[in-house]
């Protein structure tokens, strides 16, 4: 009984991965520039930053460093409570690599909600957040592999040609 329901979990897990992969793939290319929205909070000598960095692209510093451009809308706070409005303020950011203490972060992707119809078979899935972390160490082939290569760029002295195949590939996924 127990293998005939693994059995038939692992088909319906495996036909959801190829209607999923199959919807995806028709999806149409966006025609218009895309921009990636990123969070930001901070505080400092009792002022605080709020609001949202909207990343238009990435290029190149005269160091030879990776940065996002784009621009920061919302509101700075100085430490006596004065409000100023920051609207479409051009930003300038170095990228810098994701440290984790538990090893090397691969994937971190959220996905909204998902309606399958799998021939018949509805599955409905609200918003499913998949985490892969790597975990170097001895035995850990796959996890050593994947450290490895989440990497390669750390050294960001110069602007070498991987850099700058990063920086392609990262303004192509912008538009």
């Amino acid at each position: 009984m127990r293998v005939r329901f693994a059995a038939a979990s692992a088909f319906l897990v495996l036909a959801s991965m190829l209607a999923f992969t199959a919807a995806t793939a028709t999806a149409a290319p966006p025609t218009t520039t895309q921009s990636l929205t990123v969070p930001i909070t901070a505080t400092q000598s009792g002022g605080a930053l709020n609001g949202v960095f909207a990343i238009t692209g990435f290029a190149l510093n005269s160091a030879g460093q990776l940065v996002a451009n784009g621009n920061f809308t919302g509101t700075l706070t100085n430490a006596a409570g004065e409000v100023t409005n920051l609207v479409g303020t051009a930003v300038s950011s170095v990228v810098t690599p994701a440290q984790t203490s538990t090893g090397c972060q691969v994937l971190d992707l959220t996905l909204g909600p998902l309606h399958l119809n799998l021939l018949g078979l509805v599955v409905d899935l609200n918003q499913v957040h998949l985490n892969i972390t790597a975990q170097p160490g001895p035995g850990n082939l796959l996890g050593n592999l994947l450290c490895a290569v989440t990497h390669l760029l750390d050294n960001t002295g110069g602007a070498n040609t991987t850099l700058q195949n990063l920086l392609n590939i990262l303004n192509g996924l912008l538009g």
